[in-house]
C-alpha cells in the first residue's frame, strides 16, 4: 500500500509542483494520475522514490515512511518504466533486464533464470531477443523490455510514467492490453502517468485527476469518474463524450440480453416460423445441440416448397452471424461489433455457447442504468 499524506512540493513564490496530496493506492492496484501539464503528475511519481523529496508531508509504503529508507535501497525496490524505455544502448536485452537483480547481488543461475522468466512473461522469447541490443528492437518490443527490467527485482511497487506514449497506436492498444494481462498476473502496486484519458479510463482501477499546481480534484474508478465527475474542472478535463467513454467500463451483464428463438440446422421451416411466430421478431438464432451459435435465419423468408431434407430444414437458408463479443466485453466492445458489421444487435457468448443478444436499445439502456440514470424500457 502507498499513502500519501497532505504531500507537497514547494518552489516559492507560492508556486507548486504538489499541493496537499493525500489519497492511498491499494497493494495490487493500478493508479493513474492524469492532468494538464504542470499538474505534478511526474513529480508525485519521482517522489515516490526520492528522486524529488516532497517540501511537507509524507509518503508511507507498507507502513514505512519512505523518508527513513536509504533512497539507493529505496530504488532499487521500486520498478520504474519510462516513455521511449530508457533502456541501456550499450548492453544486451538480457544485461538490461538483469541489471536490478545484479545490484541486488544474486547469483548468476538465479539471474539468468529471472531474466528468462521475464521476457517470457512480456511475450518476447529469451533464445530471439536476449542477446540484442535496444537499436535492434521495435519501439514496442523495446517498451516490453523497459518492463521486463522493471519487474526483474520483483519489486512490490512499479512506477510508470507515459508508458506507452512514444508507440503508434496499434502498438499502444496492444501493449495496453499485454500489461493489463501482466498486471493480473504479478498484481504489483502500480501508478502510472497518462495525458491519455482513454487510456487512463481502460488500465486504471482509480484515477487521480490533478489539475494545475498539482490540486487533486478526484480520485475515483473510472466509471464512477465517468458518470460523477466531482468539480468542473475534472469534468471539463474528461470531456463531454464521457458517456462514451464509459461505454469502454461498463461490462455486458447477462440481464441486458435478450433471447430470441432458437432453431437448430435440423428445424423445418414450418418449425422454424412457429417458433418466431407470437414472439415480436422475424428471426431466430442457428445453434447446435450444445448450444453453439452457427447463425442466424428469417423464417419468414424461407421457402416451403421441396421434400423432407436440406431444402426443407433451416440449414439451407441459415446465414453466418459475425457480429459477436464474449460475456467479459465492454459495451464499447459489442457497439464497435455493431458499427463494424452494420449490424442491428450483437450475439453474446460464454466461450462458444450462445447467451443471447445485445440490440441498441439494451445498451443505451444498460449504459443509463450505469450512471445512475432511470433504465430505458426495451
Amino acid at each position: 500500500m502507498i499513502r500519501f499524506e497532505a504531500v507537497s512540493k514547494h518552489y516559492g513564490n507560492d508556486v507548486y509542483a504538489v499541493q496537499d496530496l493525500t489519497l492511498e493506492v491499494t497493494t495490487g492496484e493500478l493508479c493513474v494520475l492524469v492532468g494538464p501539464s504542470g499538474g505534478g503528475k511526474t513529480t508525485v511519481l519521482r517522489m515516490v522514490n526520492r528522486l524529488v523529496e516532497p517540501s511537507s508531508g509524507r509518503i508511507v509504503i507498507d507502513g514505512q515512511d519512505i523518508a527513513t529508507i536509504d533512497p539507493v535501497e529505496l530504488r532499487r525496490r521500486t520498478g520504474y518504466v519510462i516513455q521511449q524505455s530508457g533502456l541501456f544502448p550499450h548492453l544486451t536485452v538480457a544485461d538490461n533486464v538483469a541489471a536490478v537483480p545484479n545490484l541486488l547481488g544474486w547469483d548468476r543461475t538465479r539471474v539468468r533464470s529471472r531474466v528468462d522468466e521475464m521476457l517470457d512473461l512480456v511475450g518476447l522469447a529469451p533464445a530471439t531477443y536476449a542477446s540484442r541490443y535496444p537499436h535492434e528492437l521495435s519501439g514496442g518490443q523495446a517498451q516490453r523490455v523497459g518492463v521486463a527490467r522493471a519487474l526483474a527485482g520483483d519489486p512490490p511497487v512499479l512506477l510508470m510514467d507515459e508508458p506507452f506514449g512514444a508507440v503508434d497506436p496499434i502498438q499502444r492498444d496492444r501493449l495496453q492490453q499485454e500489461f493489463l494481462r501482466l498486471h493480473a498476473q504479478v498484481q504489483k502496486t502500480v501508478i502510472m502517468v497518462t495525458h491519455d484519458v482513454d487510456e487512463a479510463v481502460r488500465m486504471g482501477d482509480r484515477i487521480a485527476v490533478l489539475s494545475q499546481g498539482g490540486v487533486l480534484e478526484q480520485y475515483e474508478t473510472p466509471p464512477e469518474l465517468l458518470a460523477h465527475p466531482a468539480t468542473p474542472f475534472v469534468s471539463d478535463f474528461i470531456g463531454a463524450d464521457r458517456g462514451l467513454r464509459r461505454l469502454a467500463v461498463t461490462p455486458i451483464e447477462v440481464d441486458d440480453l435478450y433471447c430470441p428463438p432458437m432453431v437448430t440446422r435440423q428445424t423445418t421451416v414450418a418449425e422454424a416460423q412457429a417458433a418466431v411466430a407470437g414472439q415480436g421478431t422475424s428471426w431466430a438464432v442457428v445453434v447446435d445441440d450444445a448450444g453453439r451459435l452457427l447463425g442466424w435465419v428469417e423464417p419468414g423468408r424461407m421457402d416451403e416448397a421441396g421434400s423432407p431434407g436440406p431444402s426443407g430444414t433451416v440449414a439451407r437458408y441459415m446465414r453466418p452471424l459475425d457480429a459477436r463479443v464474449p460475456i467479459d466485453a465492454s459495451l464499447k466492445a459489442a457497439f464497435a461489433e455493431m458499427l463494424q458489421h452494420d449490424a442491428g444487435w450483437v450475439a453474446v457468448l460464454d466461450k462458444e455457447r450462445f447467451l443471447g443478444v445485445l440490440t441498441p436499445d439494451a445498451l443505451h439502456a444498460a449504459l443509463r442504468r450505469s450512471v445512475g440514470g432511470d433504465p430505458v424500457p426495451v
